[in-house]
């Protein structure tokens, strides 16, 4: 199975967001096993970054993302890839370029805590939680 990690998941874990953080770091000790394979989009990246920094500091920010890394591959990215993400039928465009990149990276679901905005999107969304039981 090919996950694309959203955003929520990786700042549930960061800044232990009760109750979220158990079954997000869950998902993430799964891929790190290899059990699933996961891809986070490139700007997830820059997004996590930008959130986690003030609580962490730009070490630790950065320590979460390198560690998260040697387990957790990036989506390609491109200009065809944004014009994708323009043209879903999603309200959000940062969801709907979360969308392109689970296309990108050929994911079979989306984990993300957002499932209402990602109703449109080309892939299915599922909660961590939900996709641990599947």
């Amino acid at each position: 199975m090919i996950v694309l990690i959203d955003n929520d998941i990786l700042i549930d874990v960061a800044l232990n967001r009760i109750p979220y953080a158990a079954p997000a770091g869950q998902l993430l000790e799964a891929v790190e096993r290899r059990d699933i394979t996961g891809f986070v989009a490139w700007h997830t990246i820059a997004n996590f970054y930008y959130l986690v920094q003030p609580k962490h500091g730009s070490e630790g920010a950065k320590d979460f993302i390198l560690d998260l890394l040697q387990f957790v591959e990036v989506a390609r990215a491109s200009t065809q890839d944004v014009r994708y993400a323009a043209s879903l039928p999603m309200r959000d465009f940062e969801d709907a370029m979360q969308a392109a990149a689970a296309v990108a990276c050929r994911a079979t679901v989306i984990a993300t805590r957002n499932i209402r905005d990602y109703k449109r999107a080309p892939v299915r969304a599922v909660t961590p939680a939900r996709l641990l039981q599947e």
